[in-house]
């Protein structure tokens, strides 16, 4: 993949800054006059949500094509991996996964300290203080269930260890899902649930599909009335006229950003500059509500039926703990539930 031409862009929020304070400058032609650069972005998006936010992209930063390379993120990371061990990481721009994962690549040195134009105006929960990522939606991790088949539906993780519930729930494998992997280290950590709550749940015989969507599926087509997964998919098949509901446990949510970072290998960090102030300035996150997430920034909206994130109880533990326990959380997980 060749990464060699850059060019000189003016992000759309700092550029706006500019004008309010009075610049006399001649307004920018509308046609840019930057060089044409290709961009690399990995990420465990959707590829109808990223197809849609390239397009986007484009509107502003016709210059820059934008090359996108989409799986799980276990798949993500261990192809990171596999070209590190051959050489640098052949994208420029990491969207997917959790926090966690991000900080062990900025302490591996692979990231560039950015901090995106208009920062001040994101919940400070999903910047990272030195700036080598960002969150660009807030996900939390839900009891999502089959309103034709659920009379009385579980509200709390503790209600999920029931007998009731042997062999009717659904869930995501952390070997694929970042953001199963992640919940599985909140999990173990938070005093409530523990290895306990894990060993229960496992009793219940649940069964483990490849990630979040076909978790979703199930619980819509009936094949497993209950379902632990990612909020806006089930808003998204609710919307579709599929017969599912979702349930914040009353414990608290572990939640994932789906952070943003640029590799610090990039040969074109001003093009995945410009993408990752796109992704989380005001447009990139009105279109995130219209994708059905949960903004990082207060002055767009909220997806329709979706709650305030003030009613909602978060689950946010100390992320240096997470981080360290996270393989050890995947590994007793194998081990109870597979």
């Amino acid at each position: 993949m060749s990464r060699t031409a850059t060019y000189t862009a003016i992000p759309a929020l700092a550029l706006s800054a500019l004008l309010l304070a009075g610049c006399t400058s001649a307004a920018p032609e509308t046609e840019s006059s930057a060089e044409a650069s290709t961009l690399t972005v990995y990420t465990s998006e959707p590829q109808e949500k990223i197809d849609a936010m390239v397009e986007l992209f484009n509107e502003s930063h016709p210059e820059v094509t934008v090359e996108v390379f989409r799986a799980g993120t276990g798949d993500l990371t261990a192809r990171i991996e596999s070209e590190r061990a051959s050489g640098d990481v052949q994208a420029d721009v990491l969207l997917a996964a959790d926090s966690g994962t991000f900080e062990d690549y900025a302490a591996e040195d692979l990231l560039l300290e950015y901090s995106p134009a208009d920062v001040d105006a994101l919940n400070p929960d999903v910047v990272d203080p030195e700036g080598f990522y960002t969150g660009t939606r807030i996900i939390p991790t839900v009891i999502a269930y089959n309103t034709g088949l659920v009379d009385t539906p579980p509200t709390s993780w503790a209600d999920l260890t029931d007998a009731q519930y042997a062999d009717q729930i659904v869930m995501p494998n952390p070997d694929v899902s970042g953001a199963a992997a992640y919940n599985a280290a909140v999990w173990l950590d938070e005093p409530a649930l523990g290895e306990s709550w894990m060993t229960d749940l496992a009793a219940n015989n649940p069964v483990i599909a490849e990630s979040n969507g076909p978790v979703s599926q199930a619980v819509a087509s009936g094949t497993q009335p209950v379902g632990i997964v990612v909020d806006y998919l089930v808003r998204e098949l609710a919307a579709a006229g599929s017969p599912v509901e979702v349930a914040y446990p009353s414990e608290g949510v572990p939640y994932v950003s789906q952070p943003v970072g640029i590799f610090s290998a990039t040969d074109v960090p001003d093009a995945a500059e410009a993408f990752v102030d796109f992704l989380v300035s005001s447009e990139g996150q009105t279109l995130a509500v219209e994708q059905s997430y949960l903004p990082v920034r207060n002055d767009v909206g909220s997806p329709e039926g979706a709650p305030e994130l003030d009613d909602i109880e978060m689950l946010s533990p100390d992320l240096e703990t997470i981080r360290s326990t996270q393989d050890e959380a995947v590994a007793k997980f194998n081990e109870l539930f597979n």
